[in-house]
């Protein structure tokens, strides 16, 4: 129901209470650049063009000084607690670069701490400068076969939160849910569409089967494309296309020769970022950062913005609500110098000035939190004894099958066999190959799952690193040469109600504690880029060549892309989606 303010001052029976003037609207909805100005109800837009006569004595008044007027951005997929950064802390910081508006489904806060921790997690970005619309995951948690969480989602909560206002549709719908007939995952898609939601898909490299397959679903949109021809067939297919762009998954430069080689339209791409951290962001930018990538690989700056606004809006169908400057759409916009070199100078959300020149003009305050998001880790300690593998074998060594890491994106990895000595009946793990142990321990209390197999990749010659934030379960992983030190830093951890650990002869190096979920801090962004850096170069110390030890290793439990993850369960083959031994027989050994 309009606001009947909103309405006066529409219809011009009542001053604004902002106007913008002197501006240079860019409207994306025509894809026109004029003159224009700008009358505002509270948060709303309520006029938009020749504003002067809805100056009144009490109204404020931005002089835009013929810099440009444009939406504020909208991150079309982004998993916020991947940042490490508490909504408050991402929210201050993407807003300095004029993100106003992210769709999420806040899942990994989801597994720990249920649709309660959501609720809390909604009811800050509420309070924050960034504006959420949630989408309900279809399943979670997403990892095949299920591994063990917290806080499971299923149909019974899909009945209870697709009827949340803030529900967008259904969130990260991966593809083998539906190409395996999942039951779950089918009821919430027939859930959605009798609530009339749209369904976001999760179909990274994907073939033409599969994406006529997702297409027949009714799959709208995805943000997966590993290449262009992926992302063109999914367009040709009916599904919108949003093209992700992060240090963990660059895919922008690859992707947007959709439109600049194939000439595909470009009212059904948008931009997403998916997971970033403080230090990706800092200094770089968020969507302004894709903006002008893609205006640096020949789209017009015009479409570009349209890209990151309406664009996304559409796709989700909350265009009546974001991604123009409109009547009726919530008062979220940027002064912008150059268009070609898109920067915001001024930032406005929810109809207040909130930013200028990248600087944020009131610090965030993170609210109060409650037990049931600091009181998430339940588990034994854990002895050196527990993470060396056993094998009843009289022979002095093993083949085994490590994972092994992608140079390009930290969620690939494929195979690499190797031949382990075996002392007093355990593997042991051998620095010179770089297959070292990863390990992953249920951190909820419900099992003692405690995995052990093997990685390749991380090069540390000594020590562990271990990490609490660790999607799609957040259960905890570690990567480390020897057991005794894996030991102290999965204790450690523990100990800190979640966090990030560097550990070597024993000691515990660095820690950075996350104890919210076990995910997640109130840490200002520099504070928290400073630690990132640190803790990858204490991991670099034990002998990573790495860029981020830590961004490979939060990403090991992902099941969702071939070819090889480790969860709970065990070492996964991502493409039988079932736990294997990483022990070879001799006619496995390649």
């Amino acid at each position: 129901m309009p606001e009947p303010h909103l309405l006066n001052v529409a219809y011009n029976r009542k001053p604004a209470d902002t106007l913008i003037t002197g501006a240079r609207l860019v409207n994306v909805l025509t894809g026109e650049t004029y003159q224009a100005g700008v009358a505002l109800a509270g948060d709303r837009i309520a006029a938009v063009g020749d504003v002067a006569d809805r100056r009144g004595p009490d109204t404020r008044v931005i002089d835009a000084d013929g810099l440009f007027l444009t939406p504020g951005l909208i991150d079309g997929h982004v998993h916020i607690e991947c940042s490490k950064l508490s909504v408050t802390m991402f929210a201050g910081l993407v807003s300095r670069y004029g993100t106003t508006s992210a769709v999420s489904g806040l899942d990994q806060i989801l597994v720990v701490a249920g649709l309660d921790g959501v609720r809390e997690f909604l009811a800050e970005a509420d309070r924050s400068t960034l504006r959420i619309f949630w989408g309900a995951p279809a399943k979670a948690p997403y990892t095949v076969p299920e591994s063990t969480v917290g806080h499971r989602f299923g149909p019974a909560e899909h009945a209870e939160a697709q009827n949340w206002p803030e529900c967008t549709g259904l969130w990260e719908t991966v593809q083998e849910f539906i190409e395996h007939g999942d039951p779950e995952v089918l009821e919430a898609i027939r859930m959605a569409f009798r609530n009339r939601l749209p369904v976001f898909g999760c179909a990274p490299m994907a073939d033409d089967r599969r994406i006529a397959g997702l297409a027949a679903a009714g799959v709208r949109l995805d943000h997966e494309s590993y290449s262009a021809e992926e992302a063109l067939t999914k367009l040709r297919n009916g599904i919108h296309v949003i093209i992700r762009e992060s240090t963990a998954a660059p895919f922008l430069n690859e992707n947007i020769q959709i439109l600049t080689r194939d000439g595909a339209a470009p009212g059904r791409v948008a931009f997403c970022t998916d997971d970033v951290t403080a230090t990706d962001l800092l200094g770089r930018g968020h969507l302004d950062h894709l903006v002008r990538m893609a205006i640096e690989a020949g789209v017009d700056p015009v479409t570009a913005i349209q890209m990151a606004t309406i664009n996304c809006a559409s796709m989700y169908g909350i265009d009546h609500q974001v991604g123009a400057v409109a009547p009726g759409r919530f008062a979220d916009m940027l002064l912008v110098e150059d268009l070609s070199d898109f920067r915001a100078t001024v930032v406005i959300a929810g109809g207040e000035v909130v930013a200028r020149d990248g600087e944020l003009l009131t610090e965030p305050v993170a609210p109060e939190r409650s037990a049931r998001l600091r009181d998430t880790i339940v588990l034994r300690e854990i002895a050196p004894d527990d993470l060396a593998p056993v094998v009843t074998t009289d022979r002095a060594e093993v083949p085994v099958l490590a994972m092994s890491l992608s140079a390009d994106v930290a969620f690939v990895r494929g195979r690499k066999d190797a031949v382990l000595p075996v002392v007093d009946g355990r593997i042991v793990a051998d620095t010179v190959q770089d297959v070292l142990y990863v390990a992953v321990a249920e951190r909820y209390g419900k099992t003692d799952h405690l995995p052990v197999a093997f990685v390749h990749g991380f090069g540390l010659a000594n020590g562990a690193i271990a990490t609490s934030a660790a999607p799609d379960d957040n259960n905890i992983v570690c990567v480390g040469a020897d057991p005794g030190d894996m030991a102290v830093a999965i204790n450690a951890i523990t100990g800190a109600g979640g966090g990030q650990v560097v550990v070597r002869d024993g000691h515990v190096v660095d820690m950075l504690p996350l104890p919210i979920g076990g995910i997640v801090a109130d840490l200002p962004p520099e504070e928290m880029s400073r630690r990132e850096q640190e803790l990858d170069e204490h991991a670099r110390e034990l002998g990573s060549g790495l860029p981020s030890p830590f961004g490979q290793l939060i990403f090991l439990s992902i099941t969702a892309i071939p070819e090889y993850a480790i969860t709970d369960l065990g070492l996964i083959d991502c493409v039988e989606l079932k736990p294997i031994n990483p022990v070879l027989d001799a006619e496995e050994a390649s």
